[in-house]
């Protein structure tokens, strides 16, 4: 009988922890709302491109939980029809751009919120504490935009990234110098590499190291250089002492606006400046720099002129700029993207129970006419979350707006190639 008593108060103890740990709206009833936890940094220094992200993201639950004609998951029906028609809302939480806060609001909104699952978080130093409070918690984490290789080594269970990483973009720039030079005759023997200094930057460099020397590049100078400095002199004069043939960069929104505001200044030119997307993307940069944005050439996963291949990317970029008046671009497109991935996981799940979702998860398969993005759909691998049809373009900025360059058959210009020097332009 003692032991009888005592298993059933086991039994009863592990329901208890069971009932505080997991979301409230996983209990009998219909289901009416679906709570999803997003953690990007609202405010600080990141808060432009986390109004990307937000919007993205707004975008993508306005169609998913109203009735819209586009050829994507759950826009022509009302909500989630496996769960009834019920409806997603997303809760934000402010990570203000620091792990520690990014890992307390995911635990804030998994145990205090309830929500099902949460989206972010942007930046990879954010996104890996953010992630392992989702996975102590058994909660899933689908990250849209974080692109540090690390973050799939982990041998995490509940983490997806929808995006690829650093290694394949780093590799993508080699592969355009060298179709440059299959093309066009153009030849680049020296390269630098700028990075800014947390998770995010330092994987970039180490990524860009490897295959310059993989690609036969000699790297002349590698500068990992304080992220949000307030000065960068003494970084371009070492760039202008290097003299290299194209600079690669990996910076945030403030950032890559001093260091174009220093490089003019300071006449600082070289034949190509290739940018890791993230700051040379917001749309804050050429707001800020204006005329002085040309040329440059970035990484990208999204561009909006992919619309005129692809239907559905010009139907959705007019929808969304006439409501935030910008067109998508790579962080709010990502962020769209993921939610629809999300909620399609959800419906065919059928619950918002979070093992549930972790297996819809697991089973997903969009292919490429279902999404807005230029990838080979969406499908993750089971042994490290990651999406293996993931891949990435190169844009130029010319005439103050993004187009495609790269891929060749994805083009929409051709490469301005060398950059004009800060004297030759107008």
């Amino acid at each position: 009988m003692k032991g009888t008593f005592r298993i059933s108060a086991w039994l009863f103890l592990g329901a208890l922890l069971v009932a505080l740990t997991v979301p409230a709206q996983l209990g009998a009833g219909p289901v009416t709302e679906i709570k999803i936890g997003a953690v990007y940094p609202l405010t600080g220094a990141l808060a432009s491109s986390a109004k990307l992200s937000k919007d993205g993201i707004d975008f993508a639950v306005d169609i998913i939980n109203n009735r819209y004609d586009l050829a994507l998951p759950l826009a022509k029906t009302e909500g989630l029809p496996n769960l009834g028609g019920a409806k997603i809302r997303v809760i934000f939480g402010d990570t203000q751009g620091s792990p520690e806060t990014g890992r307390a609001e995911t635990e804030r909104l998994i145990t205090g919120e309830k929500v099902a699952a949460v989206v972010g978080a942007y930046q990879s130093a954010v996104t890996a504490t953010a992630s392992m409070a989702a996975e102590r918690l058994g909660v899933p984490f689908l990250n849209p935009d974080s692109t540090s290789p690390t973050l799939i080594q982990r041998g995490f269970k509940w983490f997806f990234r929808a995006t690829p990483d650093d290694d394949i973009m780093s590799k993508n720039f080699f592969d355009f110098l060298k179709d440059l030079e299959k093309k066009k005759g153009i030849k680049v023997r020296t390269v630098a590499l700028v990075c800014e200094n947390t998770l995010w930057g330092t994987d970039v460099c180490k990524f860009e190291r490897k295959y310059a020397k993989d690609y036969g590049y000699e790297v002349v100078a590698e500068m990992l250089y304080p992220a949000r400095s307030t000065d960068l002199t003494s970084e371009v004069q070492r760039l202008k002492a290097a003299r290299p043939d194209v600079v690669f960069m990996a910076s945030y929104i403030s950032d890559a606006i001093l260091y174009t505001q220093t490089m003019k200044k300071l006449d600082f030119n070289t034949q190509a400046i290739l940018a890791m997307d993230a700051g040379h993307v917001d749309p804050a940069f050429l707001k800020t720099v204006g005329k002085d944005g040309n040329y440059i050439f970035s990484r990208e996963v999204f561009s909006a002129d992919l619309g005129q291949r692809k239907p559905i990317v010009r139907i959705v970029n007019e929808m969304f700029k006439k409501r935030y008046g910008y067109d998508l671009e790579g962080t709010s497109a990502r962020s769209f993207t993921a939610m629809f991935v999300l909620a399609d996981a959800i419906n065919r799940a059928g619950s918002t129970e979070p093992s549930a979702i972790r297996r819809a998860l697991l089973e997903t398969y969009l292919t490429s006419d279902k999404i807005i993005m230029p990838w080979g759909g969406v499908r993750f691998d089971p042994a490290n979350g990651q999406n293996v049809l993931g891949r990435g373009i190169i844009v130029q900025i010319q005439d103050l707006k993004y187009w495609t360059v790269w891929p060749w058959h994805l083009a929409s210009r051709d490469v301005i190639w060398p950059m004009p020097t800060w004297r030759e332009r107008k």
